[in-house]
């Protein structure tokens, strides 16, 4: 019987761990980075232990460490949660070595699994070779791990080879191992998988389906169960497909097989050998909890012969602390608070007053609803992240909230992963009234003022304030009977206000808008807005062409050749930074010439700092007037 349970992991998955173990009544081990020495994991823990390391991102990676700490903490257990050294088969064996029990499958299974390509030999697909120019687009994908990072689309042949070696060096710093291998890329097909659970008994559950098609830079965003719409010879195709791949391995434990769904064809893409960090839409689905059933497979315990019988529909949304409309960019900062209500799961790593940082993934949490149907899940859970309380750094929650209401997302014909190159520019269009929430907050900041001018007389009316947010310049001015009135925009009719609350009138409806300020922040009904200062201090404006770093992070690659003196066309990629296991691209904004390269690999950068200048080029009508 295990006693006490060390989780290899950190944040969400952790927690979601603990609460099983406490539920069960069995004792707890964090372990933790020193960036994460007062996260919500680690307070969670029955007790928790520090693992050095070079870097706060390789910490967890550090078996030997883990280990260790499992030992010292008297752990008789690990679950490795998801990420990290999850999918390590050697890890696991030193888990067992060490005379723990590793609460995952068998580790030649998961060396089997390790490798997509290896997979498909399994399975008997081959990769594709020499690739011509019949075979475009296609997939450059890294052999072993996932999250979309060694990942490439390409469309040209001459590309092929930069981004082969691009996709490598980025799977080798994200995973250790650098092969990649070459697949058809199917554009705009579905993302669908099979959830198993798989005992030493020889008994294999495989709990429907889940799709996950909603996704950016190929990593998960919305998911649910089961995936509406399938044929159901190709449903019974895809559990087919996945229990073959879980016995011809010998799996135990929780695991997933991913495939792309097109033209009611299924491509396989290869099997996870842990828990997924989607699988609570399959445990609302089932009326399970697969980390439960993870224990007690590890104990040796059968399952039942069959599992338990679906019901209605569930949907996940992962909340992120990153900024859609700027490329996704992971955002970093204080989270003051952090509330979301109603009859709903809410799987997360952090709480209200927690520090987002910037070495990690930058998920905050999974909302998760169940429902009858598929039509009001969806309506429930758009209505929950409405109202969730999310102050701090920007989020997706907008996003989520417009992407659930949208109808193209409603027709479950038309799921596939190509969802946001469509919509995206449509969906991070700041959500209506944002005008009024900014009226709301300047009349809030307004009234914790002093110098009110109730009780006093003027023979003139005051002069405007005037107050910005983000883009909306705000005027109003205090009434003799100590209220405001709203000069722009226009029709705004203050009804009732106070430093927390603001009732506004507009064509006849009353609003109400809860208000909160933080430094420059400030959360109204809902939107968060930027204020901006009344004047601008020189010291801070840069020159035309500056590139500054979009987030924090670090510099792990500078355009081949690069140098001062360059010329560089609009949209060129010149250097790419890493942050929040994430790798975005700087691009110049113009053509022009680099002027300023203050970038090289290995540089930690903050937000805002200068990167590179690039000089503009004059148009050439421009030029034609001046010769003129």
């Amino acid at each position: 019987m295990i006693s006490t349970v060390l989780v290899a992991n950190r944040g969400e998955i952790a927690c979601r761990v603990f609460r099983t173990c406490r539920e069960l009544g069995i004792s707890t081990v964090a372990v933790y980075s020193d960036a994460d020495a007062g996260a919500l994991h680690v307070r969670e823990a029955d007790a928790a232990v520090r693992l050095p390391g070079a870097t706060p991102s390789e910490t967890y990676l550090r078996g030997d460490l883990v280990v260790k700490a499992a030992l010292a903490a008297g752990a008789d257990a690990v679950h490795p949660g998801y990420g990290f050294l999850s999918e390590n088969a050697d890890f696991a064996r030193a888990v067992t070595d060490a005379g723990l029990l590793w609460i995952g499958p068998p580790p030649a299974a998961i060396e089997a699994m390790a490798s997509k390509t290896r997979a498909k030999e399994l399975l008997g697909i081959a990769p594709l070779t020499d690739v011509t120019e019949a075979d475009l687009p296609v997939l450059v994908k890294a052999a072993a791990g996932g999250g979309g990072r060694g990942m490439r689309i390409v469309r040209e042949l001459a590309a092929l080879e930069g981004e082969l070696r691009a996709a490598s060096a980025e799977a080798a710093s994200a995973f250790g191992d650098g092969e990649v291998f070459v697949e058809p890329y199917v554009e705009n097909g579905r993302h669908v998988e099979v959830q198993l659970l798989c005992d030493t008994h020889g008994t294999v559950w495989a709990l429907g389906t889940r799709d996950c098609s909603l996704q950016r830079r190929h990593q998960k965003v919305v998911e649910e169960a089961p995936a509406p719409g399938l044929p159901a010879a190709l449903e019974d195709s895809l559990l087919d497909t996945a229990v073959r791949a879980a016995k011809a391995v010998g799996y135990v434990g929780a695991g997933t097989v991913e495939f792309l769904v097109a033209e009611s064809r299924a491509h396989f893409l290869e099997m996870n050998t842990r828990l997924q960090v989607e699988h609570p839409v399959t445990e609302e689905v089932y009326g399970v909890d697969l980390v439960a059933l993870q224990l007690a497979v590890a104990e040796g315990r059968a399952l039942p012969p069959e599992p338990p019988a679906p019901r209605g529909h569930a949907i996940e949304a992962r909340l992120y602390a990153e900024d859609p409309a700027r490329d996704w960019a992971p955002q970093t900062g204080l989270l003051h608070r952090f509330e979301v209500a109603g009859d709903v799961r809410v799987d997360t790593g952090y709480a209200s007053g927690d520090a987002i940082g910037v070495h990690y993934d930058p998920m905050l949490a999974k909302v998760t609803v169940h429902a009858e149907t598929r039509e009001a899940a969806l309506r429930k859970l758009a209505h929950t992240l409405e109202r969730a309380v999310v102050h701090g750094p920007v989020t997706n929650r907008d996003l989520l909230v417009a992407s659930l209401r949208h109808p193209e997302y409603a027709r479950e014909e038309a799921l596939d992963t190509g969802f946001y190159d469509r919509n995206l520019t449509a969906l991070t269009t700041p959500p209506p009234g944002e005008e009024y929430a900014a009226a709301a907050a300047a009349v809030a900041r307004a009234s914790r003022g002093t110098n009110r001018f109730g009780g006093g007389w003027r023979s003139l009316r005051s002069q405007d304030e005037a107050r910005t947010y983000g883009d909306h310049e705000i005027r109003y001015r205090p009434t003799r009977d100590g209220g405001y009135e709203i000069t722009s925009p226009e029709g705004v009719r203050v009804v009732a206000a106070t430093p927390g609350r603001v009732s506004l009138e507009v064509a006849g409806v009353v609003r109400h808008f809860e208000v909160t300020e933080y430094e420059d922040t400030v959360h109204a009904g809902g939107h968060r807005l930027t204020a901006r200062p009344r004047f601008t201090d020189p010291a801070d404006q840069r020159e035309p062409g500056s590139l500054l770093a979009p987030m924090p992070g670090t510099v792990v690659r500078v355009a081949d050749g690069l140098a001062v003196g360059d010329r560089v066309t609009a949209g060129q990629p010149l250097l790419w930074l890493e942050a929040m296991k994430m790798e975005h691209r700087v691009i110049a904004p113009a053509s022009g010439t680099l002027t300023a390269l203050h970038a090289a690999p290995g540089r930690q950068v903050e937000v805002g700092a200068l990167l590179a200048v690039v000089q503009e080029h004059p148009s050439t009508e421009a030029q034609e007037e001046v010769s003129a």
